[in-house]
């Protein structure tokens, strides 16, 4: 009798249960591009994955679980696509300019994608935790070159993140429209304490850096 590689069956259960997974977040998004995130149910995701309705309930526990995911997996998925662009300057206030503009920027893009994110952001703080460690990051060198180092790291991050979040939902519930991810962003940096001159010297050094080509690192 041939030997079982139970390693490698645990393997092939775990792949399958990630692709799984991957399915049922796949729906959701595409629902959720096309209608209320609030009115999709779990008949109608489970029916546009292909998957029987209680395999979704190994996933997650209900749709709110699953809501949660989606939006922590398009905060991820954005925040790596903007890295690139974040990362091709040194400027830590700079750095924070891109990371927050570009969010705004993107729910203007999709306001549809700002209300989910903000509404999902808020209501759990592990949605986005890769992109609050970055900001947290940048932030940090920001208020050390502050005179007499401003608010602390974790006050500026909450009130920048605040910010942010407050602006996404309004652009998702229709209030914010047009062109406000200047001064939107302008009060992203006041609420970190950073004064009006500096902020204007940022956004403009934001704004020639967006219209600048990305210049890529050699490769190895």
């Amino acid at each position: 009798m041939a030997k079982v590689n139970l390693e490698r069956r645990a393997e092939i259960g775990q792949e399958k249960r990630a692709r799984t997974r991957a399915q049922l977040l796949a729906a959701a998004s595409a629902l959720f591009a096309k209608r209320s995130w609030a009115s999709v149910t779990i008949d109608d995701l489970v029916r546009e994955a292909g998957v029987a309705k209680g395999t979704f309930y190994v996933h997650f526990e209900d749709m709110h679980a699953l809501t949660v995911a989606v939006a922590d997996e398009l905060i991820r998925s954005f925040d790596e696509m903007i890295q690139l662009r974040r990362a091709s300057t040194s400027d830590p206030l700079l750095r924070v300019a891109f990371g927050c503009d570009a969010f705004i920027e993107r729910a203007l893009e999709d306001p549809a994608w700002g209300a989910l994110v903000a509404r999902m952001a808020r209501s759990n703080p592990s949605v986005g935790e890769r992109a609050r460690r970055r900001l947290k990051e940048d932030l940090a060198r920001v208020l050390n070159n502050l005179p007499g180092g401003g608010l602390s790291v974790d006050l500026a991050l909450e009130a920048a993140i605040g910010v942010v979040l407050q602006v996404l939902a309004a652009i998702g519930e229709g209030r914010l429209k047009g062109a406000v991810g200047q001064p939107a962003l302008g009060a992203v940096l006041g609420a970190i304490g950073i004064g009006k001159q500096q902020a204007a010297t940022t956004l403009a050094k934001l704004k020639r850096a967006k219209a600048a080509p990305i210049e890529r690192a050699p490769a190895a």
